[in-house]
Parts: structure tokens; C-alpha cells; sequence
């Protein structure tokens, strides 16, 4: 059973690992090199359709490595998982108090109604985003580790 929470924790993980990278160095890029209007509006469905799922998949990705640190305690590996572990509270702390603040006014924003500095506060989003898929890849290299 230890088997297949690792496997599973791994895989859930690998995979949010997967979406926010592309969304650092694919979507956001494609977005960039659309027109003022088009930019604004994808990034803004983006945080809305994102913002809605993935607070549940870093915390479930949280929960999951918290079980299997605890589950596996006394196995090789452990001291991995729980690294990991804390890298995954890291990443939920800087979604709160730096991404989600300026997620939750982007998504709002329309060509009528946004602020003046909106490419600016969405290059701070993408500037904090940067650090924070590097923490999570560090989390989900350590789980990996830890399968060995």
C-alpha cells in the first residue's frame, strides 16, 4: 500500500509540477507575444480557470506527501519526503501572500477597467511564479529520489 501512495504522491505531484512550468515557459510566453487586448484577456481567463483548480492540487499535493512521510517513517527515504514536504508548504506560503494577491485582481480585470500598470504586475506574478516552479521541481525531484 506504501507502494502505490508513493507512486501516486509522485505522479500528482510530477504532474502540477508539469502544468505550472508550462505555464511559466509556454502559455505566459504565448500570451506576451499577443496584442495588449488579447494578453490581458488570456492571462485573465487563465487565472480565473487556474485559479480555481489549483489550490486544491497544492494542497492535496501537501496532504499526499504528509501521509507518505508519516506512512513511511521508519523507510529509507523518509528525510526526502519530508524535505519535499516542506518545499510544498513553501510554494502554498508564497502562493498566498505573493501570487494569489495579484491573481485575484488580474483575473477581474477587463480591457475597460485595467490598471494602468497591468503588464507590470503581471511581470511580478511571472517573476514570483519562476521561483516558486523551482521550489516545486526541487519537491518533485526529492519525491522521485525518495522512490529509490
Amino acid at each position: 500500500m506504501l507502494n502505490a501512495l508513493e507512486v501516486f504522491t509522485t505522479v500528482v505531484v510530477g504532474v502540477m509540477v508539469g502544468v505550472e512550468f508550462s505555464v511559466a515557459f509556454v502559455i505566459n510566453p504565448i500570451l506576451n507575444a499577443l496584442p495588449d487586448d488579447s494578453s490581458q484577456r488570456g492571462r485573465s481567463h487563465g487565472g480565473r480557470m487556474l485559479g480555481a483548480v489549483m489550490p486544491f492540487w497544492y494542497i492535496g499535493s501537501l496532504i499526499l506527501s504528509a501521509v507518505w512521510a508519516i506512512a513511511g517513517w521508519h523507510h529509507d527515504g523518509a528525510g526526502l519526503v519530508v524535505t519535499a514536504g516542506a518545499l510544498l508548504v513553501l510554494s502554498v506560503v508564497m502562493s498566498l501572500l505573493l501570487l494569489v494577491p495579484i491573481n485575484n485582481r488580474g483575473k477581474t480585470w477587463t480591457t475597460e477597467n485595467r490598471p494602468d500598470d497591468w503588464k507590470e504586475q503581471m511581470n511580478r506574478w511571472d517573476r514570483f511564479h519562476y521561483v516558486r516552479v523551482a521550489v516545486i521541481v526541487a519537491a518533485f525531484t526529492l519525491l522521485v529520489a525518495a522512490l529509490a
